[in-house]
Parts: structure tokens; sequence; C-alpha cells
């Protein structure tokens, strides 16, 4: 248990954080649900063939990707105060222009740039819990940033949707835009690094109490590169990839799948997909509180995060099986609804799991490393699970294979992943020798 706590002005600079970068994650997940909620309006105005849209809806997902290994190094060197600012705005402008784009090309740039704007969120997000909170207190303050991931998809349909009929699919893209612009704003003008706040020697002690000091301040380059010489990254990199896998299958097909497999109308379908999204907020809070509460009672930082990561990656695959298997639509929404519980417990804490096994000046490159990994499953999540679904004319097989996925990926939590920080010691600069 911690044994200094936190001060009146710590707490405030937390709550404040945590409250931001939760709408921030919220408005991240929506905006990238409008181009599957505008999906047949855009296709019919812009001319668009449906293998065009599947292009152009993995044009995001790739460069997401790609942008990760980058973003995290960045959000380390500038600071999130900086880098998620300029990454809300970028995105959100992308977002924006995405209402004026005229053909394929034109959209095909703003979902890049909106990829390229995207990319610090969740690296910055791990930052900020590490700067301002406790080693044993990071699980609920995560798990609660990242609730926003699964409360933008659960209210996206109707936010986006009433939008959409009330002004066009061209002003719903433009008004997120200008949404989003506000809240980078905000973000800026409210955030500030613990190097410009005048910490005192309790608020120093307090956040790094039961860490390993170290004098690094900010990443290099061959920090960056040394990370990849660790167990630790691999592992998380690859069992990242399974839980992303697992969570895009939902998120790319689930209203295909309760009108194709399940004989949804449209109508039902446009309620009933966000239910199960409303869940994963369950779990990314609920695991946060777990992982916390373990640590007060002597599991280790980096175990404490772990318990969720593997309870929430086998659950998840169990429930996909369920709901592969049930004839009743009731309970194969009923188990989805408990797989995406599950997939927000996972995801939160794979998240949190970066903000306690990395040194503290690699922590949001350690976490943008294992999302890349990640977001090369979720890119091919889509495109994969309808290969399976046109060759077989069932979800059926595509949900075993993901939940196949899943569990491999919880052993690789559990085997490959240590239960210890990666040592900081390494990571100490080098004094020069003179020739």
């Amino acid at each position: 248990m911690a044994s200094i706590a936190a001060s009146a002005r710590i707490k405030r600079i937390q709550r404040n954080s945590i409250g931001l970068i939760t709408l921030g994650c919220a408005v991240n997940y929506i905006d990238r649900s409008t181009l599957a909620v505008a999906n047949p309006l855009i296709r019919a105005d812009l001319g668009l063939s449906i293998s065009e849209m599947g292009l152009l809806l993995s044009a995001f997902l790739w460069a997401y990707a790609a942008f990760q290994l980058p973003a995290g190094a960045l959000v380390d060197r500038a600071g999130p105060r900086r880098m998620l600012g300029a990454g809300m705005f970028v995105w959100s402008l992308a977002q924006a222009l995405g209402g004026l784009v005229g053909n394929f090309w034109q959209f095909v740039g703003a979902r890049v740039f909106l990829g390229l704007g995207e990319s610090p969120q969740f690296s910055g997000l791990v930052r900020v819990v590490r700067d301002w909170y406790n080693v044993r207190e990071r699980g609920l303050p995560t798990g609660i940033g990242l609730c926003g991931s699964k409360l933008g998809p659960a209210i996206a349909p109707l936010v986006l949707t009433a939008l959409m009929l009330t002004f066009g699919w061209r002003w719903m893209f433009i008004i997120m835009g200008a949404v989003g612009i506000a809240v980078s704003a905000i973000w800026y003008a409210v955030y500030r690094e613990p190097r410009e706040v005048d910490l005192t020697a309790e608020e120093k002690a307090y956040l790094s109490d039961g860490e390993v000091a170290s004098t690094a301040e900010r990443v290099t380059w061959a920090d960056w590169k040394h990370l990849f010489a660790y167990r630790a990254t691999w592992g998380m990199v690859f069992g990242f990839f399974g839980e992303v896998y697992m969570g895009w299958v939902y998120q790319a097909w689930l209203p295909g799948y309760l009108e194709i497999e399940r004989h949804m109308s449209i109508p039902k379908t446009g309620w009933v997909a966000g239910i199960p999204f409303a869940f994963g907020v369950i779990g990314s809070i609920g695991a946060g509180w777990l992982a916390d509460h373990l640590a007060r009672r002597g599991v280790s930082p980096v175990n404490s995060c772990k318990v969720p990561v593997v309870i929430g990656l086998g659950g998840m695959a169990g429930f996909t099986v369920v709901a592969a298997l049930t004839p009743s639509t009731f309970v194969a929404v009923a188990a989805i609804s408990t797989a995406l519980l599950f997939n927000g417990m996972a995801g939160a804490m794979c998240w949190a799991l970066a903000s306690v096994i990395a040194p503290k000046h690699c922590t949001a490159s350690l976490g943008s490393i294992q999302n890349c990994g990640g977001y090369i499953g979720g890119a091919l999540a889509p495109a994969i699970t309808g290969f399976i679904v046109q060759d077989t004319g069932s979800f059926v097989p595509a949900l075993l294979f993901s939940a196949s996925l899943g569990a491999v990926c919880t052993l690789i939590y559990i085997f490959v992943v240590p239960g210890k920080p990666i040592d900081a010691a390494a990571f100490e600069p080098r004094v020069a020798v003179a020739a």
C-alpha cells in the first residue's frame, strides 16, 4: 500500500486530466464511426463501390497502426500536453475535411490524416497516468480513460445518425471535427506536465513512491530500440494483436452479423448494436478497480494488471464461442455483450500494463509499440472476417477463429509477459569518456 497520499492539488490535476482524456477518447471513437454510419449515403453520393468502401474503411486502420511507432516516442520526448493537443487538432481537422471531399482519393487522404492525428491518444493517456499517479493507483484511472473507447461506439450510432438525418452526412463530419478542435484547445489550456508544476517534496515522494528512481528524462533512439530486446515488449505486441483483433471483429461486423446471421431488421440493428459496447465501459472501469485492489493487497503492480488482462482475454474468447454456437439471438447478443465487457477489461489493463512495466521515460513508447502490434490485428480483422464469411456463408467459423486467437494470446500474457518491470537501470544515460 502506498505510504504517501496524493495532495489536494495532485487530486485536482488527476481529475481534470482523466476527465478530459475520457472525453477525448469518446470523441476519438465517435469520429472513427462516422464513415461506417454514413456508409450507404457516402457510396451513393460519391459513386463508390463496396470494394472501394472497404479500402476506405481500412485506410484509417493501417495509417493508425503505422504512425503508432513514432507517436509514442514523440509523446515521451515532447510530453502529452503538446502531443495530445496537436493530435486532437490534426484528427479533428481531418474529420472536418472529410465532409468536404469530392472523390475517393481525397477521402483516403482525410482518413490517413485521421489515423495520424489519433495515433498519440492512448500512448499519451498512459504517460499522463504514469506522470500523475502512484504506481499502485494506475489501474482505475487507466480504466476510466479507456472506457471512452467503449462509450464512443455505444453512443455513436444514436448521435451520428441524428446529426446525419438532421444536417446531412457532410455536416455530420464537419460538426464532429469542430467538437474535436474545441476539446484539443481545452486540453492544451488545462493540462500541465509535472515539470511545469512547482511540486512540493511530499508531492514528488507520492509520485515516485514504490518505483526505482531513474535519472533519464527523455527517450532516445537508443532507448527506443533497446525496448525490443525485452521479452515483455514482444509478449505485449503479440498478445495485444489478439485483443484488438477480437475487438475489431465486433466493431466492424456487429451490425452486419446481426442482419446477416441473425436476420435482424436494420432499424432494430441500429439500437441493438450499441448495447454490447456499453458493457465494455463497465469492463474497463471494473478492471481498473480490480487492478488497484490487487495492488493494495500486496500483488505486484505488473501482476495486478496482468490478472485482469488474462481474465479479460479468456472471458472474451469463451463468450465469443457461445455467441457463435447458440441458436438463440437473445443469447447471442447477451454473449457478445459479455464478451465486450471482458474486451473492455483486457484492453484497459493492457494499456495500464505499459505504465507499470516500462521505465518512466519510455512509457508512451512501449505503449505505442504494443498498440502498433494490436492495430495490425485490428486492420486484418475486418478483411479476414469478410473473407471467411464470404467463403463459408456463415459468421460461425469467423467467430471461432477469433476466439481461438484470443485463447492463444491469453497464454502469451501468462507465459511470455513477465511479472516484473523492465530494468530501468539499463536505460540510464551513459557518460561519454573522452578519448
